[in-house]
């Protein structure tokens, strides 16, 4: 007994978590429709390139290897579909796993790691620079804000745009050591883009292809297959 509820932990903390990467549902079959005809219907489904799949007569098995975009069900890498029977009749209960929406799901993590190591790096560098070098890139910054080019009179008058601060020439003068320009650190923000957008693709994707597949099977199921 105490293994059977050992068991039944692993498998409730497993279902916890797989809803990450596995779609569950369940569709009613239609009036009078036996297992057989129900998988009669949803067999053109599995005939795709790259399909194959195992029949018996309540359960089938699918797995799905380079499958190609035209694939209606080509979000999804294996999946099992079984008829059993529900309080108003038999039904058509599917898991199906996907590796992509668990790409999409595990991506922003990694990214939003990234993100912070970055923010790490850049505290650290700062944390070990010496006040001079904290005094001289200030200096700088209020530099370039503060410098403000004369504009003639004339000029300012028509509406000219104020001249541009000319470069500074590469040659450096006698005397002056060449100063190693120092790595700004890398931003944070374009993880942070990309873990956004991940995220937004997990949740469109979730939601979306859960919709679809369900509306998929139900339309199998309970209309025309020859029509569809």
């Amino acid at each position: 007994m105490i293994a059977a509820l050992r068991q039944g932990g692993i498998d409730m903390n497993a279902r916890f978590i797989d809803w990450i990467w596995n779609v569950r549902g369940s569709v009613s079959l239609a009036p009078g429709q036996s297992a057989r005809q129900a998988f009669d219907r949803l067999d053109p489904l599995f005939h795709e390139y790259g399909t194959t799949y195992t029949r018996s007569d309540d359960t089938l098995v699918f797995e799905k290897k380079d499958q190609p975009a035209q694939d209606k069900m080509s979000v999804f890498d294996r999946g099992v579909l079984t008829i059993e029977d529900g309080a108003q009749g038999p039904v058509l209960t599917y898991r199906l796993t996907s590796r992509i929406l668990l790409f999409c799901f595990l991506a922003p993590l990694l990214f939003l790691a990234f993100g912070q190591l970055s923010v790490a790096v850049a505290n650290w560098e700062e944390a070990h620079m010496t006040p001079a070098e904290k005094a001289r890139i200030e200096k700088k910054e209020a530099a370039k804000k503060d410098k403000v080019l004369p504009q003639h009179p004339i000029d300012k008058f028509l509406g000219a745009p104020a001249p541009e601060a000319p470069k500074k020439d590469e040659k450096k003068k006698d005397g002056e050591k060449d100063e190693k320009k120092k790595g700004k650190g890398l931003s944070p923000t374009p993880a942070y883009v990309f873990a956004g957008i991940f995220a937004f693709l997990y949740l469109v994707g979730r939601v979306l292809e859960d919709r679809l597949v369900h509306r998929l099977f139900r339309k199998r199921l309970n209309h025309d297959a020859l029509a569809s």
